[in-house]
């Protein structure tokens, strides 16, 4: 429980990051399967490298008739670097767990665990994803 001077503090801040990142996963995923590449490219902030690498991949589904049904994201760990109202930082450990690539039914396989620090703010009343990283693994 929250001591109550802590509290109007902590609503200021806004959503809790996992439920930012749940609804963030759920509009990408509704862009994949309208193959929705305008669509898409407003989720990222206006020059994100990691919108125009998911955009890239979308077109690639598309130009081979292809769409991605039900793409699914499994948060597995969600730890916050930094945050303010308007932007997050977060270290998040996720993976793909669900998706079928239509036509044909094809189910897509579930991925390991990946380690991203992914950096979102909000624009215009979004969130949108600036950019994602991968941290440099040690050994």
């Amino acid at each position: 429980m929250l001591p109550a001077l802590l509290l109007p503090t902590v609503l200021a801040l806004g959503p809790a990051p996992a439920d930012v990142l749940h609804a963030w996963d759920e509009r990408r995923a509704a862009a994949w399967a309208r193959g929705d590449v305008a669509g898409l490219r407003s989720l990222y902030a206006p020059g994100s490298v990691a919108g125009r690498r998911d955009a890239t991949m979308l077109r690639a589904w598309s130009a081979r008739g292809m769409r991605v049904s039900g793409l699914r994201m499994q948060l597995l760990r969600v730890h916050v670097r930094a945050r303010t109202p308007a932007a997050l930082v977060l270290e998040v450990t996720d993976r793909v767990a669900g998706g079928i690539a239509v036509p044909g039914l094809l189910t897509l396989p579930r991925d390991l665990p990946t380690r991203h620090v992914v950096t979102l703010r909000q624009l215009e009343g979004e969130w949108r994803v600036c950019s994602v990283l991968s941290p440099a693994r040690s050994g």
